[in-house]
């Protein structure tokens, strides 16, 4: 568990479990958070730090999107308003790791909003792409955007997921041209950061597409697990430990789930 400061009234906490983050908006001794972390312990902690150490009260909590390794905290601020895009229910239960005890339906379902909130202003858009109700979070005055799970690290999530609506995303907030990037997990990052997730989903999208069109059905699986990160990292880029466990995922979530199926498909039809 780690507190960073990313700008003046700007706190990030980053938990233990999946390295989730929460970000703390400060006015005074209020606080709005852009999400609540992924486990009790961990939302336990930020309680603790937030109100009883540094003496804030949460009077709002938003949700880039309503998965449960982002909801832990929701139960344990009851008098905040709990904001989320009017699609968080679908995203809820299309999830893979369930975790039913963290739902609270929110207070506010919205699909666009701007909040004022001390000297910042917070302006939430919808922005599809992990999830159908994404939501980035760009904040000017703190020259930095939340992204979510938009990216993990210099890297991006497949499961059940468009890539084409996250290549999407991630383009309509690098036009944003916010300094800083603050993603759903590990941290924040530079704003190349988006760039280099960008070259991921392009070189793997590549990379497994072109074995589905080549290689004997029986290879297909084996050849995409055996497709080293690497090979998808853009120039100069060395993986951490995290981005090692979460390439590992996409690559058993793309054959489990067909992605890139259809653009292999599609090119196959091409070349016929």
């Amino acid at each position: 568990m780690r507190i960073e400061e990313l700008a003046p009234e700007v706190l990030m906490f980053v938990g233990d479990e999946v390295e989730s983050v929460a970000t703390a908006f400060i006015h005074g001794d209020e606080a709005v958070l852009v999400d609540a972390l992924g486990s009790v312990e961990d939302a336990q902690w930020l309680r603790t730090t937030l109100c009883d150490v540094l003496g804030k009260t949460v009077r709002m909590i938003a949700a880039t999107h309503y998965m449960s390794d982002h909801l832990a905290a929701l139960h344990l601020f009851p008098e905040a308003l709990v904001l989320a895009h009017r699609h968080h229910r679908a995203t809820f239960l299309s999830q893979n790791q369930r975790v039913d005890a963290f739902y609270r339906e929110p207070d506010l379902a919205f699909d666009n909003m701007v909040l004022r909130w001390g000297r910042h202003e917070l302006r939430f858009a919808h922005n599809p792409g992990k999830t159908i109700d994404h939501l980035s979070v760009d904040v000017p005055s703190a020259d930095l955007i939340c992204m979510g799970d938009g990216i993990v690290g210099n890297i991006v999530y497949l499961s059940k997921a468009d890539p084409a609506l996250m290549r999407s995303a991630i383009a309509r907030a690098r036009r944003w041209g916010r300094r800083k990037v603050v993603g759903g997990h590990m941290g924040a990052f530079d704003a190349v950061v988006l760039d280099h997730a960008t070259y991921y989903l392009t070189r793997i999208q590549q990379q497994v597409t072109a074995i589905r069109v080549r290689a004997a059905e029986s290879q297909v699986d084996p050849e995409i697990a055996a497709i080293p990160i690497e090979s998808c990292l853009a120039p100069g880029v060395q993986p951490c430990a995290f981005e090692r466990e979460w390439h590992r995922r996409n690559l058993h979530a793309i054959a489990a789930q067909s992605i890139f199926a259809l653009d292999a498909a599609r090119l196959s039809q091409v070349v016929a």
